[in-house]
């Protein structure tokens, strides 16, 4: 399916709420992982933050630490850290790593449901900050943004847990900020599938392997970005 084919398809189904998963779905990549990696390279935390961190982080790669509890100590271990610091360092890693990621297609389809009178989400278990930094390239106003976050106390981060929107997480979240059944869902892997089934029209894009399969047994949209087909060769 051509780009303008896919965003043809979605738009004819006129939907009023549409939400969106972001890494993988509206850009290529792991924003949320290269950011992690980034910010403890450049030394935005304490060094003993850095040692527990990439220490956890194996783990999490070896299947010792749940999906759930990597994201909630991606954001947490902020804590202490002026707001305004993090949101910068956040900017000037998107600018530079993903900025150029954004999917053509995706973003045009987000700016013209909004034309359409839709409201669209942004859904993601990436920290906050990214999410918010990403949106600038992606058409999603700054209030439509349900992403891993914490409280903010007096400019400062704490440990506080607001959500962490992964796998259930993400239709809880939905409910409980929108509360409302969405018309469209997007996303590519596993952890979106709980959002995808809740919506009226779910819709895989780039799908990783494991919601590749998912999809096709029950019978959900497909769709491979224009640049994922082209780097493929066009075999999608």
């Amino acid at each position: 399916m051509k780009p303008a084919e896919f965003i043809a398809t979605v738009l004819k189904l006129q939907p009023k709420l549409a939400v969106f998963d972001c890494d993988g779905t509206l850009w290529a990549g792991d924003a949320g992982e290269e950011f992690f990696d980034w910010e403890l390279e450049r030394g935005l935390v304490s060094e003993d933050i850095v040692r527990w961190a990439r220490a956890r982080y194996a783990d999490y790669k070896n299947g010792k630490v749940d999906e759930g509890t990597i994201c909630r100590e991606m954001v947490t271990m902020h804590r202490g850290l002026a707001e305004e610091e993090v949101q910068g360092a956040a900017n000037q890693f998107f600018e530079e790593r993903f900025r150029a990621q954004v999917f053509p297609e995706m973003q045009s389809l987000v700016d013209q449901l909004r034309l359409s009178g839709c409201d669209v989400w942004a859904v993601s278990s990436t920290n906050e900050w990214v999410i918010r930094a990403g949106m600038k390239y992606c058409g999603i106003p700054q209030d439509r943004i349900l992403a891993s976050s914490v409280v903010v106390e007096n400019g400062r981060v704490t440990g506080k847990l607001v959500r962490v929107p992964t796998g259930p997480g993400k239709p809880a979240a939905i409910g409980e900020v929108i509360g409302r059944r969405p018309n469209a869902a997007f996303g590519n892997s596993r952890w979106d599938t709980e959002m995808l089934a809740m919506a009226e029209h779910a819709f895989v894009v780039n799908p990783n392997p494991d919601l590749k399969a998912t999809a096709q047994e029950r019978g959900w949209n497909t769709y491979y970005p224009a640049r994922v087909r082209a780097r493929q060769g066009d075999s999608c």
